[in-house]
């Protein structure tokens, strides 16, 4: 059963889900992520979206080396392994259920020298932030994360509370429905919010987020 229900549309489009493995070359690397559709449906194949997210952090829009960052909704990790490629300390997360299989492909694709920059952690949004301290992070990454309307407060609320003042998001998102776009109308209360990549053949666009500092609330 899948973690989460997605809605499938017929076509060519969906049969790379459930394909074993899919093949990716960033950072110098091949990357060879296992996928698992039947088993964890949309938290064990790679989305669109995280292949954009990752092209985006390989052409340098971000400073990684010694970056602390973390995914959230990791689902397959490969937002987080190809930013532990690329030089951060990363912490790749996702539901407790969704462990396992994130953590396999974490340690079949990570070099040994950079196995202790990535660390697979259960983070359930809104739910176990004590786990983490406030502010913890300066690179917030989320992948396709936008897309059930229940979630969008306790998302908003992780955000908040994982970013400081000097912290960056990086959402990678398809705009499927009007829902997507009451998301980002609600992540601009507490930050300021820009495009600031769009792929057109996958249709995927990355939002970058940064809280308002006080003076702008004023």
């Amino acid at each position: 059963m899948a973690l989460v229900p997605y809605e499938e549309t017929a076509g060519v489009g969906l049969q790379k889900f459930h394909k074993p493995l899919a093949t990716f070359s960033f950072a110098n690397h091949t990357i060879q992520i296992r996928q698992d559709w039947r088993q964890l449906g949309v938290a064990a194949v790679v989305w669109d979206a995280a292949v954009v997210l990752s092209t985006y952090l390989e052409m340098g829009a971000v400073e990684l080396r010694g970056c602390s960052a973390v995914e959230l909704g990791a689902g397959t990790g490969l937002v987080g392994i190809v930013a532990a490629l690329l030089g951060a300390h990363v912490t790749i997360t996702d539901r407790k259920v969704a462990l396992e299989f994130l953590k396999s492909n974490v340690q079949a694709n990570l070099p040994p020298h950079i196995q202790s920059k990535a660390v697979v952690k259960e983070l359930t949004w809104g739910q176990n932030l004590g786990s983490y301290s406030p502010g913890e992070f300066d690179l917030i990454l989320g992948a396709d994360i936008i897309y059930l309307e229940e979630t969008f407060a306790d998302l908003l609320q992780t955000l908040e509370y994982l970013s400081s003042n000097r912290s960056v998001i990086l959402l990678a998102c398809r705009i499927r429905y009007e829902r997507d776009n009451n998301f980002l109308a609600m992540l601009e209360r507490p930050f300021t919010v820009s495009k600031v990549h769009y792929d057109p053949a996958k249709d995927v666009h990355i939002y970058k987020a940064q809280k308002r500092n006080q003076r702008e609330d004023l």
